[in-house]
């Protein structure tokens, strides 16, 4: 009757489990580099007369399977100690690891499942099963989980817990990636029939750890590596030829920048770009589209590149900032142009209108409801942003309207770098870029220039609380524009609309310096608030609204060129370029 049932028991593992003592034989298995200390460790565990079973505790991805593997390796190549020398590994699924006979060391990856698998109305679960072969050491098992499932479901099953032995598996460093990387590199390298350049291995592990949040080393790396291969091979299939002989193609670190790229949505040429000169030409940069702002653009600049070259704090976000001035003075373009030029895209950038989250209960649009509460299933606004997208430009606008409780998930975020959602799931904000707008401290009482930043300063520390200014890496102060600094945006304004009139309707303008004055006049009036966006609402109304009048009634027509100017009626007035110049 035994021997029944352990044939029958034979026949369910070899249908549903795999043995990896024979594919380790058949030398079916890629290589295990390092981990050693792990492998040690789980075999004297086994060595054990009771309650001989490892629980191997790790991150995804870290390479705890690897470890069985290892196991299994020892034993097909004679090199583990004899009382495991008859064993055999075999992975297999929770729900059929009861059915265990024999002399075999099961691997069940994803332990917590063994808790409520094969139960049904009153049978017992796979645990409740497991648990007195597994206490009087009858069963030999090796587990695998992450610490959250390990704590969220084998912790609060005492008698499960005193079964298993923890081994901690970390996450390997920056060089034992690269090692492990190399020791895989000749299995890929026949799987895909190409070569890889050994500075390929490096950035695999580099631009995988600095570009993609959502995974560990090693295994991000390996993935990343595989998929450089599967490209090159896909793109290059037919080998060159070197006289009679073939030459595979070649997986070099540009490959590996292609795959990164498509992975995160940075663009390859600002993957491609030495990083360095782009920070040393981030303020030109920004000149260029920002007026009147320089003092602001190098602090921004600076603190950039401070993170970049690492003397700022990982577990943070990479730069967080607080811009502050009058309306319309070019903070929100800031960072656009920021978002743009480091991350690659001016749509790599998360608005936030904080006057929206100015009640207590709002704070749960930030990152989801708690489960039983309508709109679990949506997650949060600003989570699932950065879930899809880690690498991201976030914009707080108005943050001085945003309730306390805002502030306290924000400081989470400044702090640690990372926001738990309302499913519970981190989200890691280390590679994004955080700036907050306010225009407090840019009343009617501060208009003078000298002294302002005291009195700016002086505001904030009334508005916002200490541990909240104390977390930015720079309160960044934008002045408010001039005569001189208008005119220079009006200018880059009106050449962007000349330039889409000439794309749209092929008609050219040419505008007068007494049509600029109306504008400057119209945008400001008799104030000194001089701003970006009541410019940009003159130039639609006595601009392009009297254009689009000017065509519907045929007055202008395509593939003309037009004078803009003012009439002695002070009235705007298109003239006809070659009529005029027939008249003189």
């Amino acid at each position: 009757m035994e021997k029944l049932e352990q044939d029958c028991s034979l026949q369910t593992l070899n249908k549903y489990g795999t043995n990896l003592t024979k594919l380790a034989a058949e030398n079916k298995l890629d290589p295990v580099i390092g981990r050693q200390q792990q492998i040690e460790c789980v075999t004297q565990i086994l060595c054990k007369r009771k309650k001989n079973n490892a629980c191997l505790i790790g991150d995804p991805g870290v390479g705890k399977t690897v470890i069985a593997e290892g196991l299994a390796q020892r034993i097909a190549n004679a090199t583990i100690p004899d009382k495991l020398q008859k064993k055999k590994v075999k992975s297999v699924p929770a729900n059929v690891a009861s059915y265990y006979k024999g002399e075999i060391l099961l691997f069940i990856d994803e332990l917590h499942t063994l808790i409520g698998a094969g139960s049904g109305g009153q049978a017992l679960d796979a645990a409740n099963i497991l648990k007195p072969p597994l206490a009087r050491g009858e069963l030999k098992c090796i587990g695998a989980t992450t610490l959250d499932e390990y704590k969220k479901y084998i912790e609060r099953d005492p008698a499960l817990k005193r079964r298993f032995q923890v081994v901690q598996v970390p996450e390997p460093s920056f060089d034992e990636a690269i090692e492990i990387l190399k020791g895989l590199q000749e299995k890929f390298e026949v799987h895909h029939s190409v070569k890889y350049e050994e500075e390929a291995l490096i950035a695999s592990v580099k631009l995988s750890k600095q570009y993609i949040s959502d995974g560990f080393l090693p295994d991000k790396a390996i993935d990343v590596m595989d998929e450089a291969g599967s490209r090159v091979q896909l793109y290059r299939s037919n080998a060159s030829v070197d006289g009679n002989k073939h030459v595979a193609p070649v997986v070099t670190r540009e490959d590996i920048k292609h795959v990164i790229s498509s992975r995160t949505g940075i663009p390859i040429e600002k993957v491609s770009e030495e990083e360095s000169i782009r920070l040393l030409n981030l303020a030109n940069i920004l000149q260029k589209h920002i007026i009147g702002q320089d003092e602001a653009i190098e602090a921004v600049s600076r603190a950039i590149r401070r993170a970049r070259v690492g003397l700022n704090n990982p577990d943070r976000p990479v730069a967080t900032f607080l811009f502050t001035g009058p309306t319309g003075v070019g903070k929100t373009e800031v960072a656009k142009l920021l978002a743009d030029e480091y991350f690659g895209s001016k749509e790599a950038m998360v608005r936030v209108d904080m006057s929206e989250y100015m009640e207590s209960h709002s704070v749960s649009k930030f990152y989801g409801s708690p489960p039983g509460y309508i709109g679990h299933e949506d997650g949060g606004v600003l989570t699932e942003a950065i879930r899809n997208r880690p690498h991201n430009l976030i914009l707080f606008d108005e943050i001085e309207k945003a309730h306390r409780d805002v502030f306290n998930a924000l400081l989470q975020i400044l702090d640690d770098g990372r926001l738990t959602d309302g499913k519970g799931r981190v989200v890691d904000f280390k590679h994004t870029i955080i700036i907050m707008t306010s225009n407090i401290g840019f009343g009617s009482t501060l208009d003078d220039e000298k002294g302002k930043e005291g009195g700016v300063t002086m505001h904030l520390k009334k508005t916002f609380r200490p541990e909240f200014l104390n977390r930015l890496d720079e309160i960044v102060i934008f002045k408010k524009l001039g005569t001189t600094e208008l005119m220079q945006i009006l200018d880059i304004m009106l050449e962007e609309v000349c330039k889409r009139v000439v794309r749209m309707k092929h008609i050219n303008l040419e505008i007068t310096d007494k049509f600029k004055g109306m504008l400057i006049l119209e945008s400001c009036g008799s104030s000194n608030n001089y701003g970006a966006r009541p410019l940009r609402r003159a130039i639609t109304r006595l601009l392009e609204d009297k254009l689009a009048e000017s065509i519907l009634n045929g007055e202008v027509r395509e593939n003309e060129s037009l004078i803009v100017d003012v009439n002695q009626n002070n009235e705007v007035h298109f003239s006809n370029k070659k009529t005029k110049n027939e008249k003189k």
